[in-house]
């Protein structure tokens, strides 16, 4: 593989993948926490005027299992770690390529293109390592 194909098919590849997943995270991790801070703000006002509202009380236990279910839900797939990983894992990606581009150090001798790729390998193989040991946590939890 050429430095234009790595760059290209390896690098830019993970750079654009990393930075899909940290969006699609950012996305899940925004819309779960407004609906636990709606349904949070709605139920003191409901019990507020409760008696005027059939079911109230229903109402109001309901509105306690979503913020349940969003708050477990947010914990389990990890959204905002997530979001937070993939966005620095891209960045630094990002940053490599930018180095490498403008031939700045560490990238400005003749094996440049070896150490762009042993770095973004490393970094790479981290993120995946990292990945599979939360796995196996959130597995043992």
């Amino acid at each position: 593989m050429n430095e234009e194909e790595y760059i290209e098919q390896r690098l830019k590849d993970q750079i654009n993948w990393y930075d899909s997943k940290s969006q699609f995270n950012q996305k899940w991790f925004k819309r779960l926490r407004i609906l636990e801070i709606i349904t949070a703000a709605l139920i003191p006002f409901l019990a507020g005027i409760g008696p005027n509202i059939p079911y109230y009380q229903l109402i109001i236990g309901f509105l306690g299992v979503v913020i349940a279910v969003s708050a477990g839900v947010s914990s389990i797939y990890k959204f905002h770690e997530n979001w937070i990983e993939y966005r620095t894992t891209a960045e630094t990606l990002k940053h490599e390529l930018y180095l490498f581009e403008t031939k700045c150090q560490p990238y400005n001798e003749d094996d440049a293109f070896c150490k762009l790729v042993q770095r973004i390998e490393s970094l790479i193989s981290k993120e995946n390592t990292q990945w599979s040991r939360n796995l196996e946590k959130t597995k043992s939890t």
